[in-house]
């Protein structure tokens, strides 16, 4: 009997028009242009309230292992010319495996607290295939960024999709819904507060 896969989530700030991100992403501005306004329910803005306290706590409950993609790792493109360990400083809040997609070959980095990035050059399912094996029965989430949850869609391995849908129009920037054919989700729980709507959706079995 094969082993059931674990259950891979995904969480991301969305737009009204459909951007995870800004456009003219930097070392400077990692979210782009204007994208830190679909992160305020979670980065200080006061008025955030108990509801997005909530859906903070489904952003940072513990996962097996992660997938991200390498402009969320980093604002470094082509070949590794200098030393970057990701945005987070010595202690990344993920404390556990992190399969990070790349054309560009890496050593692993091995953080505090139980993250090491390991750099996979043979694309999506090579990663989510080494995510759920390192996971065991913990999870697995596709962590970003745009490309990454887009690609994760596609290939229909979520099983649920959390979208904080901030009430801003950004006009431009990164989607995630760009050649994703069908969504396949049902809402499960919604939650809102004066910056954002959250919705928790689970795939239809």
């Amino acid at each position: 009997m094969a082993r059931k896969l674990p259950d891979t989530t995904c969480h991301m700030s969305i737009s009204l028009d459909g951007f995870v991100a800004g456009p003219d992403q930097s070392r400077e501005d990692p979210l782009g242009k204007r994208g830190r306004e679909l992160h305020g329910w979670h980065i200080g803005d006061p008025r955030a309230n108990d509801a997005d306290k909530v859906a903070n706590e489904w952003l940072m409950r513990p996962r097996g292992a992660y997938v991200m993609g390498r402009n969320m790792f980093g604002p470094i493109r082509g070949d590794w010319d200098e030393e970057w360990t990701g945005w987070w400083g010595p202690e990344p809040p993920y404390h556990a495996p992190v399969f990070v997609l790349t054309n560009h070959g890496h050593d692993p980095i091995q953080m505090e607290g139980g993250t090491t990035f390991h750099f996979v050059t043979e694309g999506f399912d090579a990663a989510y295939a080494a995510a759920c094996q390192a996971a065991g029965d913990n999870g697995v989430d596709i962590a970003g960024g745009a490309s990454t949850v887009r690609q994760a869609l596609i290939a229909g391995v979520i099983d649920e999709l959390t979208l904080d849908i901030a009430p801003v129009l950004l006009g431009s920037g990164e989607r995630i819904f760009d050649g994703v054919e069908s969504f396949g989700f049902e809402p499960a729980e919604v939650l809102h507060s004066p910056l954002t709507t959250h919705i928790r959706y689970r795939r239809v079995s």
